[in-house]
């Protein structure tokens, strides 16, 4: 049913008139995340400001019965803050505060809304910060929030050593489905009492609370950096590189890889000089104290050199370090000159298996009548097969989902997971008994019936439910729960 007049009403005197959103024009805006194939359109969307004006909405809505969509900046990439049928989404992107930074206990306490990036250059602009930053650094991070990012655990090009988003929470704010707050761990500098709930809230994607406030690491940037790009005329020669810099001991900060495709597009959008020919390249970063760099960046060179690399060109000039990785976090928007839509995909596999993973994807991709390109974090097994479609195609739609699905079977088969960084939103509910057994599945439904017992937060979400059932490989229809609008 339409939510009613007067507690669309009742919501604006919590949050203000400019506070909600309730026509549907405005509201095609909040249909999506960063995985088109599923959209939805929920009743509302609101916008508190602060902890109190999320507890007096949350309890309005729960008195009237209507199911809350937590969202941060939309930049998700599995449909996970999408709203279907009647739920009012509640969006953190307003409280926006940096309410604290301790520079000697290198910490920082924010509201949800805190853009990534925001936080390092607040912290930079402060006497004595500039030797501190935020560490976890999603390709999304200029846009993405702490609030989402923690919610989905959010990884990024520095996790091969830095880790993901629960490595870097020290504790967090949260409203339950009830309304009430409660603050994990105590306090920003009190950290290993009690049960490590920021632990199991990260990554939880809206299903147990709507986290308002975090506190946060802030880690030293690295002393010295050395980059090196190394160019590959087989893609699996890249992949046995990946794994034998790590056999060798030598933990890079980063190691990214783009496939032939991938390098054509870029060098194509951007010109910046790689061989018109590479079928692989590899972006390597390795940090730490400067004396020892030089002699570990030969080692990844020779390693390279030695699974047949046709060129390696390496660089400890920040201003080149810079263009090399606006290459990688540039690449996905480069994806438009070839395709006017594309479902990027997320596994973990281990290193040892990223030659098999790569050949079997493009198989995959044969099979289902698609071209697939790939840009991923291959250090840490993070694969990113990017399926490229035309989402007016209905048949490309269903195609590009049953590819998707039988690469995440592929994956599970040799020992990975269904998914690295991205989560599990709608995209892959039907994965979830795949990867896990009825009676783990069920240990996860018990967690959520714990912090919510009705499931009115993001109901059908990350963990399979009879609330949701959306059938993502049939084409999008109007007013229907299912990929739709």
């Amino acid at each position: 049913m339409p939510i009613r007049p007067d507690v669309l009403d009742l919501l604006r005197e919590i949050v203000g008139a400019d506070g909600v959103i309730a026509d549907s024009a405005r509201m095609i805006a909040y249909e999506c995340d960063g995985f088109p194939i599923a959209r939805g359109r929920g009743e509302a969307v609101v916008f508190p400001t602060c902890t109190g004006q999320t507890v007096s909405t949350v309890k309005l809505l729960a008195k009237h019965g209507i199911p809350i969509v937590p969202r941060g900046s939309g930049t998700g990439l599995t449909g996970g803050c999408v709203a279907f049928g009647d739920g009012v989404i509640l969006c953190t992107s307003r409280m926006k505060r940096i309410l604290e930074v301790d520079l000697p206990n290198r910490c920082a306490c924010v509201e949800a809304g805190v853009l990534n990036k925001s936080l390092t250059d607040h912290v930079n602009r402060l006497p004595g910060g500039r030797r501190l930053h935020f560490s976890p650094d999603p390709s999304s991070l200029s846009a993405s929030t702490l609030g989402g990012n923690a919610a989905t655990n959010a990884g990024g090009i520095h996790t091969l050593k830095y880790g993901v988003t629960v490595n870097h929470i020290l504790g967090m704010e949260q409203v339950t489905a009830e309304g009430e707050v409660i603050t994990t761990r105590g306090s920003a500098r009190t950290d290993g009492l009690g049960p490590d709930l920021p632990g199991l809230l990260c990554g939880s994607e809206g299903t147990l609370g709507i986290i308002t406030k975090l506190w946060v690491r802030l880690t030293p940037k690295p002393a010295a950096l050395r980059t090196a790009v190394a160019v590959f005329t087989d893609p699996l020669d890249a992949c046995r590189t990946v794994a034998q810099i790590i056999e060798a001991g030598l933990i890079p900060a980063a190691m990214e890889m783009m496939d032939g495709k991938m390098v054509q597009v870029v060098e194509q959008t951007f010109g910046f000089g790689f061989p018109s020919d590479a079928a692989a390249l590899l972006l390597i970063e390795l940090d730490g104290v400067e004396a020892a760099l030089d002699e570990q960046m030969d080692r990844v060179v020779d390693i390279a050199c030695a699974n047949h690399a046709q060129d390696v060109q390496r660089s400890a000039d920040p201003q080149r370090r810079e263009e090399l990785w606006s290459v990688r976090k540039r690449a996905f928007g480069a994806i438009g000159r070839i395709s006017p839509s594309y479902c990027t995909q997320d596994a973990c596999v281990p290193r040892s298996k990223l030659p098999g993973v790569l050949e079997n994807v493009m198989r995959i991709g044969a099979e289902f009548g698609l071209t697939i390109t790939n840009v991923f974090h291959a250090g840490d097994g993070n694969v990113h097969p990017i399926l490229l479609f035309d989402e007016h195609d209905p048949q490309q739609v269903a195609n590009t989902m049953r590819a998707s699905h039988a690469i995440l079977r592929y994956c599970v088969s040799v020992g990975g997971t269904i998914t690295g960084e991205h989560g599990v939103g709608v995209e892959k509910l039907d994965m979830m008994p795949v990867m896990f057994d009825a009676d783990t599945l069920e240990a996860f439904e018990a967690i959520r019936r714990t912090f919510d017992t009705e499931e009115r937060l993001n109901p059908g979400k990350l963990i399979p439910s009879d609330k949701l059932q959306i059938d993502l490989t049939q084409p999008l229809q109007p007013n229907t729960p299912g990929g739709a609008l």
